[in-house]
């Protein structure tokens, strides 16, 4: 597989070609979809700013989150994502 080299890096017009990729191919459906009947992995996420005003403090926690639920993902669970339960 060949990646495309951007000389003029234009991330507007990068994130809209990957967003019509992934609309076409259904690539979030086909992630749920192919993963069914495996196990499951329940991330419980509370509201990202219950502790008073949002700062850079949340971004770091979201990020992290997402880092898990999108690693065990890539290790076959079906992940179920669950904010504010």
């Amino acid at each position: 597989m060949k990646f495309n080299e951007y000389k003029g890096l234009d991330l507007a017009t990068i994130a809209d070609e990957v967003l019509k990729k992934w609309d076409n191919d259904d690539t979030f459906h086909q992630s749920i979809t192919t993963r069914e009947g495996h196990p499951t992995f329940v991330f419980y996420e509370g509201p990202p700013s219950a502790n008073g005003m949002p700062g850079i403090h949340h971004v770091m926690a979201r990020t992290i989150k997402d880092v898990i639920c999108r690693y065990k993902t890539q290790q076959g669970y079906l992940v179920h994502f669950c904010v504010s339960c």
